[in-house]
């Protein structure tokens, strides 16, 4: 039984830290999962293509979730390999695109895509994240947007979905080369800047996701200590730009040209800048 499924990245709008409201978008960046399951073995084992020392306790949970909930009494194990364009502990929700892609290709090896809503399918990884402990707030923010496409609201103390849109944008990426793990970050330092997360999560529900971004990333980037240098020379130029997740990522939107001139002036940090789009359908079977 084969199934194979690939989940997109997503940059941050709100930051859930704070308050437990978090908003997120989807990028056309992919991480693949493909899953074989069998009758003739017990457990699940996983891979990660691009680093055969990866913690791989998170996609084996996902097929393992999904298996005690529809795999009948024939699937005894399988084993699931990712691969991956998103970097890891980069801030570009690796994880739930990991997450995501796991439990759509569990499904589809089952022939069982319809037994879960997408919401459902997102809120099982968000739940093996949080049992493996790869997240605080649970994430389902960020697996939202990814099994969803678009942008997403959420309440991640009860992962229940307070908006979905669709939104038109060129994304630019700046990546430094050090990693932020989501598990490391400062919790209380986040919560200290809960009035500006509650005012992030106006502006978002009323549809100004550029304002939104921008006050985010400024009040994360002085909680969680990073440079808001990148940003301040984007601002001029961009719709919004923020810090992604727990960084170290900065992601801005708005005019290709424009971006592309941000890029220049990024280009010169160290790390890795690209140019991409937002990503409307979600997560899917391939």
């Amino acid at each position: 039984m084969h199934g194979q499924a690939r989940a997109p990245a997503a940059g941050t709008i709100l930051n859930a830290l704070a308050t437990g409201t978090g908003s997120a978008f989807a990028i056309e960046e992919y991480t693949t999962a493909t899953v074989e399951l069998h009758t003739d073995g017990d457990g699940v084992t996983g891979t990660v293509a691009e680093d055969d020392d990866a913690d791989t306790r998170l996609i084996e949970t996902c097929v393992e979730y999904v298996l005690d909930a529809h795999g009948g009494p024939d699937v005894t194990g399988g084993h699931v390999e990712t691969e991956s364009e998103v970097p890891m502990a980069s801030g570009l929700k690796s994880s739930s695109a990991a997450a995501n892609a796991t439990v759509m290709a569990t499904l589809d090896a089952l022939g069982k895509t319809e037994k879960m809503t997408r919401e459902d399918a997102a809120r099982l990884g968000v739940m093996a994240a949080r049992d493996v402990g790869v997240t605080v707030t649970g994430a389902f923010d960020d697996a939202s947007a990814s099994m969803l496409g678009g942008v997403t609201v959420t309440d991640n103390t009860t992962d229940d979905l307070l908006a979905r849109d669709t939104v038109e944008w060129d994304v630019l990426v700046y990546t430094p080369d050090e990693q932020a793990f989501s598990a490391d970050a400062d919790v209380e330092r986040c919560e200290q800047i809960a009035p500006m997360a509650d005012l992030v999560a106006d502006l978002a529900l009323d549809g100004e996701y550029g304002r939104a971004m921008t006050v985010n990333g400024l009040a994360f980037s002085a909680a969680l200590e990073f440079s808001t240098e990148p940003m301040v020379e984007a601002m001029p130029l961009v719709e919004g730009v923020s810090l992604s997740g727990t960084g170290p990522s900065v992601v801005a939107v708005g005019d290709r040209e424009a971006l592309e001139g941000v890029a220049r002036t990024w280009e010169q940090r160290a790390g890795s800048t690209w140019l991409t789009t937002t990503q409307q359908s979600g997560t899917r079977t391939i």
